[in-house]
């Protein structure tokens, strides 16, 4: 078997490792159009702040509120709809998970998120933390994906250069950006996505 063409792994978590079930049922039982709590958490103006570190979690979702409650003129219906949203807990992907445990046995595994300042928390929780030799959540180095510094503070950390790290991302731009910077990069659709990206490592069967 060919040696591998990458030294290090960089895989996204949400749309990967975790799967987020939708808040449908929270949103109609607090009278809220299905998808107003999606498409004002990730709204780019009120998303930013918080996955770059400028805000904290809570202030995110205390933001995410105020923004409801201006449209739907009920902060009591708004602020119960956030924190049961908040409560919310992913499908962890199990297979994926396994693939990735196995990969870190032949090669560096670092986490890479666009995550919020409860980030490390979740993955405790969910027993994600283990998983990787390094996290590298953007809300602790001030830039989010796509931002190439994420890539390179990424490189710089795991100590292996990007031409040699292989990508793994469900946001295909998050992937361009990495094929760019001359990354091996992967747009995660499917678990075979990942089991085909991983199969030259030995310890994949």
């Amino acid at each position: 078997m060919a040696a591998p063409a990458y030294d290090a792994v960089l895989c996204d978590i949400d749309g990967v490792l975790r799967l987020w079930p939708p808040a449908d049922d929270i949103e109609r039982g607090n009278q809220l159009a299905v998808g107003t709590l999606a498409a004002t958490a990730f709204a780019p103006d009120r998303l930013r702040p918080a996955i770059t570190g400028q805000i904290t979690d809570e202030q995110w979702r205390a933001a995410v509120a105020a923004d409801i409650a201006h449209t739907c003129g009920s902060m009591s219906r708004a602020h119960a709809a956030v924190n049961e949203w908040s409560k919310l807990e992913p499908r962890i992907n199990d297979d994926a998970v396994a693939l990735l445990r196995r990969a870190g046995e032949a090669v560096t595994i670092a986490l890479v998120s666009n995550g919020t300042t409860r980030l490390e928390q979740d993955l405790t929780r969910q027993g994600l933390n283990e998983l990787a030799y390094i996290l590298i959540n953007t809300a602790r180095i001030g830039y989010a994906k796509p931002d190439p510094h994420v890539y390179r503070i990424t490189s710089e950390q795991i100590g292996v250069p990007l031409h040699r790290c292989l990508f793994i991302d469900d946001t295909e731009i998050n992937v361009a950006t990495a094929r760019d910077l001359g990354m091996i990069a992967v747009h995660y659709r499917q678990l075979d996505d990942l089991r085909n990206a991983l199969h030259d490592l030995p310890v994949i069967p």
